[in-house]
């Protein structure tokens, strides 16, 4: 009984292990990435001007801490492959303003960033969980989704980011 009752432990492991996409892809991965407009005191942004571009699309906030935790490295990941018109986008959906701009000046956050309080744009890509960023290629077509923390610094991901 206990062998069994190992065997099954070990397949139950493993199907929650797999089961993160369920055998298929993300939601918006391999498809056009929805279009939007996102206006803040400072920026209005809008997809269709990083036509030819690889767009790393990051929802954020600064009460999320990995979100915070995560920032360093993507304004690394930028200054090392903007010259390869790779840019970083972070939509914060921090409701308060002044909380937002102390924190991109606190935290030397020289990236492309805008405000999206009524959270407008995450919502149409489906974003719920922060932080969580979706690669757009050249051609404004979804590769990728990352859910949670990621060190845009790790070679595996500049070397994605690359081939794009």
């Amino acid at each position: 009984m206990l062998r069994f009752s190992g065997a099954i432990a070990v397949v139950l492991i493993i199907s929650v292990l797999s089961g993160c996409y369920g055998g298929s892809r993300p939601p918006r991965v391999g498809s056009a990435a929805p279009d939007f407009t996102v206006r803040d005191a400072e920026h209005t942004v809008t997809l269709s001007q990083f036509k030819g571009q690889v767009l790393v699309l990051n929802f954020w906030a600064t009460w999320c801490l990995p979100c915070v935790e995560e920032m360093p490295s993507l304004v690394r990941m930028q200054q090392r492959m903007q010259s390869k018109a790779v840019t970083v986008l972070a939509v914060s959906i921090d409701v308060d303003e002044s909380n937002y701009r102390r924190f991109l000046k606190d935290h030397n956050v020289n990236l492309l960033t805008v405000r999206d309080p009524d959270q407008k744009t995450n919502s149409l890509y489906g974003t719920s969980k922060f932080p969580e960023t979706y690669i757009i290629d050249r051609n404004g077509v979804v590769r990728r989704k990352f859910i949670g923390a990621v060190d845009w610094t790790a070679p595996e991901v500049i070397d994605f980011l690359g081939k794009l």
